[in-house]
C-alpha cells in the first residue's frame, strides 16, 4: 500500500509537468485553450506548471538518494 501511495504522490506532479509542457507547446503553435485569455498568460502558466512539477520530482529523487547514500559528496548534507 505504501509503494501505491507513493506512486500516487510522484504520478500528479508528473502529470503536472506533462501538463506545463503541454501548454507552452500549444503557445508555440499559436493555439490558445479556453481558461486562458492570451497566449502568453498561457506560457507562463505552462513555465510554472513545469517547474513545479519537475522540481517536486528531482528533489524526491534527490531526498530518496540522500537517504540511501548514492549521491555525490557535493550534494551530501552538510
Amino acid at each position: 500500500m505504501a509503494r501505491f501511495a507513493a506512486f500516487i504522490v510522484m504520478l500528479i506532479p508528473g502529470l503536472m509537468a506533462a501538463g506545463g509542457i503541454k501548454f507552452m507547446r500549444d503557445t508555440l503553435f499559436g493555439k490558445l485553450i479556453s481558461p486562458f485569455p492570451f497566449l502568453w498568460l498561457q506560457f507562463v502558466v505552462g513555465i510554472i506548471f513545469f517547474v513545479i512539477g519537475f522540481g517536486f520530482f528531482a528533489g524526491f529523487l534527490l531526498h530518496r538518494d540522500r537517504k540511501n547514500g548514492k549521491v555525490a559528496p557535493r550534494f551530501q548534507k552538510k
